[in-house]
C-alpha cells in the first residue's frame, strides 16, 4: 500500500530568474547545478492530448470508452523491450486483459524526468558528500529540466514504482465508479481480465465506467492487489511491438513520408576540430534530380528527389575540410593513455584498507591491459525527417533525451522550445547512440534552409567516421598473494578517458564533440572506472584513475566503463586463482561471503555448464560482474580455429530480481552477451589521420551465426526488486572468453579485441 498519488495541481513557475536566492551545488558531470528554490515548481500536470472519447487517468495511462488500455511510455524503445515491460507493470495492477493494452510515446514533461540516470551520471564529490541533499538536489535539477533518459538499464527500476501506483489508482477510481452505479462499498469490488465485478453477478467493462471514473477522489491510502490470480507481472507475454515490426507497418526514422518531402545526405569531415573550406557544386549538379547543397562551417549536406541522388552528389562535390587538431590515430590514442599514468591529474577514487606497508619489499603479482575504442554499429545509421514552417518545427526521430534534443534543434532555429514539437521513434537499435541527437539539429536546419520537408539519413561511412565510440582505456593491475593463495592486497590504475562526462557535454552545454573531448579530458572520475569497484570480500585494495585526452570524441554505449572495467577486473582475478594454484571457480567464491547472490549465479553457471574446474585443454573460462542490483555470472567453451575465435557455447547465470516478463528478461540478457561477444571479436577500427580506417561491417570482426554456439539464459528467482537487465549481458563475455583461451593455449590474453587486427 502507499499514499495516494494526488491529483496533480496546475502550477505556474515564479517568472523570478536564477538570480535570486542560488545555489552552487558541485560539478555534477561537468559543471556547476545552480538552483533557485523560488523558481522550483512542487506539481505538474500531466500534458497529454486526448482523442475523443479517451479519459486521463494520470500521466501514464488513458482509457476510451471502448475500454482500450492507452499506457503513455517516456522511455526510448531501442529494442529492449520496455514499451511492453512498463505497460505489463501498469496492466497487472489494474487488472487488464492484455488483447486491450496500447502503448503512446510521452510528450516531454517533468512528470517523466529519469531522476535515477542523472543521479548516477551527475554524482560529484559534492553531491556524495551531501548525502540524501545532494542527491534531492540532482533529482530537483533532471525534474526542472524534464530529463527524460533512456539508458544504464534504469528504465523499470525508475518507473516500476510509478507504474505500479498509475495501475492501482485507476483500479481504485474504476472501482469506486462501478460501486456508486451498484450502491455497494468499492473496497468489495475488482477487475480482472479487464471486467470489474462486485464478487457476485454484477459486472461492468472498463470503458463502460472510465469516463465517471476520473471524476473520484482517491483514498489516502492507495491498495495494491494481492491476489495471485490472473496476474500479468511475471509472466511471458508478447511484446507489443512484435505484430508490426513482424508485418512491416512499424515506423522507424527512415520509413516516414511528407508531402513534398526530399531527401538529404551529410559530410562532416575528419575527427576533430575539422572546418569546411571548399566544395565543388557544379559536378554535384550533374546528378539527376539534385537539389542544392546545404553549407555551414562544420559540414555539408546533398539535397535531392531521392537519398541516393544525394549520396551520389555529394560524392561528386568533393567537400575538402580544414583539421585545426592533431589527427586522430590509434597511435596518438596509445600513447595518451600511456602517458597518461606519469600525470598529475590522477585520483584514488575506491579505496580500502592500506595497500603501501602491504606492497613494500614484496612480491607483487603485476599485469596490463589494453581496450580499444568500441563503435556502436547499430542496424540504422542515424537518421531524422524535419519539417519547419512559420513558427514551428516538427522533427521525427529516435531520441534517448528528447527534452535535450528538443532544446538544442530550438536553439539552431532560433526558436522557443514550445515551437519545436520531436515525435519519439522506436530506434532500429542504439546501444546508446541515440543519446546524442546531432542528426536532428542537421535536419531541421536542412529543412529551414530548402523550405520543404527533409529527410536526413547519414550513409553507414558517415555514421562509422562520426560515431562516438567507448573509452579506450589501458590498465596496470598489481596484487599480492598470501600464504593461502587468498588476496591480501589489489591495485588496479586505469587510464582512461570518461565517455559519458563527454557525452554530458555535448547534449546538456551543446558543446562540439572536439570541445567536449578537450574539456573533459584532465577530470576524473568514477563513471571512467565504473564496474571496478570489487564485488570481492578484499581487506586492502584500491582503483585509482588516470585520465587521458585521446582527441577521440567518445559516448555512451551499452555497459559504459563496465565493459572495460570487467575486463580487466576478471582477467586478473582468473591470472591471479592460476598462481595461487586454486581452481577459479572455488578462488572467486571464497571471497564472496558477503554476496551470496553472486555467489549463487557462480554456483549456478558451474553446475549448468559442467564446469571442469578450468584444467589445461578444457576451452572453459568464467567471469562474473554486478551493475547496480544485477548480477551475472558466465560460462564460456572457446577456441582459435583458422586464427578465428570461436564459442561453441554460452551459459549465463542471473540475479536480476523478481522480472517483469522473464522471456523479454532473457532476451536482454542473450542480446547483451552478443555485444559482449561482439566486444571481444571485433566492433574495433583502428583510426589513421583523423579516420578510421574501415568502414564496411563486414571487416568488422564482429561475430558471425557460424561462430556462436549454443546460448543459455537462467534467470535465477529472486524476490528482490526488479532490475534493469540490458546491460549486464554484455561486460562479463569478454573476460571468460580470455581466460578460456588461456586453458587450450596457455597464453594470457590482454586486449580486446582479443584476436588483434590491422
Amino acid at each position: 500500500m502507499t499514499r495516494a498519488l494526488r491529483r496533480q495541481a496546475n502550477h505556474k513557475g515564479t517568472a523570478r530568474g536564477l538570480d535570486r536566492r542560488t545555489l552552487l551545488v558541485g560539478a555534477g558531470a561537468s559543471a556547476g547545478l545552480l538552483l533557485a528554490w523560488g523558481a522550483w515548481p512542487r506539481s505538474y500536470r500531466p500534458n497529454l492530448n486526448t482523442a475523443p472519447g479517451e479519459t486521463v487517468f494520470n500521466a501514464f495511462l488513458k482509457i476510451d470508452k471502448a475500454g482500450r488500455i492507452l499506457v503513455v511510455v517516456p522511455q526510448a524503445e531501442t529494442g529492449q523491450g520496455v514499451t511492453t515491460l512498463l505497460p505489463q507493470i501498469l496492466a497487472d495492477e489494474l487488472g487488464a486483459d492484455w488483447r486491450t493494452v496500447g502503448v503512446q510515446s510521452a510528450p516531454i514533461s517533468p512528470l517523466y524526468a529519469n531522476t535515477l540516470l542523472a543521479s548516477e551520471w551527475l554524482a560529484s564529490d559534492w553531491s556524495r558528500l551531501a548525502g540524501d541533499f545532494g542527491n534531492w538536489t540532482i533529482e530537483q535539477y533532471a525534474t526542472r529540466r524534464a530529463l527524460m533518459l533512456t539508458g544504464a538499464g534504469t528504465s523499470v527500476p525508475m518507473f516500476h514504482r510509478a507504474y505500479k501506483e498509475a495501475g492501482a489508482a485507476a483500479r481504485v477510481l474504476l472501482c469506486q465508479a462501478a460501486a456508486a452505479r451498484w450502491d455497494v462499498s468499492w473496497e468489495s469490488c475488482d477487475i480482472q481480465n479487464g471486467i470489474i465485478s462486485d464478487g457476485g453477478q454484477r459486472t461492468l467493462k472498463i470503458g463502460e465506467v472510465a469516463a465517471e471514473a476520473a471524476e473520484f477522489e482517491l483514498p489516502e491510502i492507495l491498495p495494491f492487489r494481492q491476489d495471485q490470480v490472473d496476474r500479468l507481472f511475471g509472466q511471458d507475454l508478447p511484446r507489443l511491438d512484435t505484430p508490426s515490426k513482424i508485418d512491416g507497418s512499424h515506423n522507424f526514422a527512415a520509413d516516414v513520408r511528407l508531402p513534398d518531402m526530399v531527401f538529404a545526405s551529410i559530410r562532416q569531415g575528419p575527427i576533430g576540430d575539422a572546418v569546411l573550406t571548399r566544395v565543388n557544386e557544379h559536378a554535384a549538379k550533374s546528378v539527376t534530380g539534385f537539389i542544392k547543397l546545404v553549407r555551414t562551417e562544420r559540414w555539408v549536406a546533398a539535397v535531392a528527389t531521392n537519398w541516393w541522388a544525394a549520396n551520389k552528389a555529394l560524392d561528386l562535390s568533393d567537400p575538402v575540410f580544414e583539421l585545426s587538431s592533431a589527427p586522430v590515430s590509434s597511435a596518438n590514442i596509445d600513447a595518451s593513455l600511456e602517458e597518461a599514468f606519469s600525470g598529475s591529474d590522477g585520483r584514488r577514487l575506491y579505496s580500502r584498507g592500506d595497500l603501501k606497508p602491504l606492497f613494500d619489499n614484496a612480491t607483487i603479482l603485476a599485469s596490463e591491459f589494453t581496450v580499444a575504442p568500441g563503435l556502436h554499429l547499430a542496424l540504422e545509421p542515424p537518421c531524422a525527417t524535419a519539417r519547419v514552417t512559420d513558427g514551428l518545427a516538427e522533427i521525427w526521430m529516435p531520441a534517448q533525451a528528447p527534452a535535450l534534443a528538443r532544446g538544442a534543434i530550438a536553439d539552431a532555429l532560433d526558436l522557443p522550445e514550445q515551437q519545436v514539437v520531436l515525435y519519439p521513434l522506436h530506434a532500429g537499435g542504439s546501444f546508446g547512440r541515440k543519446m546524442d541527437f546531432e542528426v536532428g539539429v542537421q535536419a531541421a536546419s536542412i529543412a529551414k534552409d530548402v523550405g520543404r520537408p527533409v529527410q536526413l539519413l547519414w550513409s553507414r561511412l558517415e555514421d562509422v567516421i562520426q560515431d562516438r565510440p567507448s573509452a579506450p582505456a589501458h590498465a596496470r593491475m598489481a596484487a599480492k598473494l598470501g600464504r593461502n593463495g587468498a588476496i591480501e592486497g589489489w591495485l588496479a590504475k586505469v587510464a582512461a578517458p570518461c565517455a559519458m562526462t563527454q557525452t554530458w557535454n555535448r547534449i546538456a552545454h551543446r558543446k562540439l564533440p572536439h570541445e567536449a573531448s578537450r574539456d573533459t579530458a584532465n577530470a576524473s572520475s568514477r563513471l571512467a572506472v565504473a564496474g571496478m569497484e570489487l564485488p570481492y570480500a578484499l581487506p586492502n585494495w584500491a582503483v585509482d584513475h588516470f585520465p587521458a585526452d585521446v582527441g577521440l570524441p567518445l559516448g555512451f554505449v551499452r555497459g559504459n566503463a563496465h565493459l572495460h572495467g570487467a575486463f580487466f577486473t576478471e582477467s586478473f582475478i582468473d591470472e591471479l586463482a592460476h598462481l595461487a594454484g586454486m581452481e577459479a571457480l572455488s578462488f572467486r567464491i571464497q571471497m564472496l561471503g558477503g554476496n551470496p547472490r553472486l555467489a549463487h549465479c557462480l554456483t549456478t553457471v558451474g553446475s549448468m555448464g559442467g564446469w571442469q574446474g578450468g584444467i589445461e585443454g578444457s576451452g572453459q573460462g568464467l567471469a562474473a560482474h554486478v551493475i547496480d542490483d544485477a548480477y551475472i555470472a558466465v560460462m564460456v567453451e572457446a577456441a582459435i580455429e583458422g586464427g578465428r575465435l570461436k564459442v561453441g557455447r554460452i551459459i549465463a547465470a542471473v540475479d536480476g530480481g523478481e522480472q517483469v516478463n522473464p522471456d523479454i528478461a532473457r532476451q536482454q540478457v542473450e542480446s547483451g552477451i552478443i555485444y559482449g561477444l561482439a566486444s571481444a571479436m571485433g566492433a574495433s577500427v583502428p583510426y589513421a589521420k583523423g579516420m578510421p580506417t574501415r568502414s564496411i561491417i563486414s571487416r568488422m570482426g564482429l561475430p558471425q551465426l557460424q561462430d556462436i554456439g549454443e546460448v543459455t539464459v537462467e534467470l535465477i528467482r529472486s524476490t528482490a526488486p526488479p532490475a534493469g537487465l540490458s546491460e549486464i549481458g554484455a561486460p562479463a563475455v569478454a573476460p571468460a572468453i580470455a581466460n578460456a583461451l588461456f586453458t587450450v593455449s596457455g597464453q594470457r590474453f590482454r586486449q580486446l579485441p582479443i584476436l588483434a587486427r590491422t
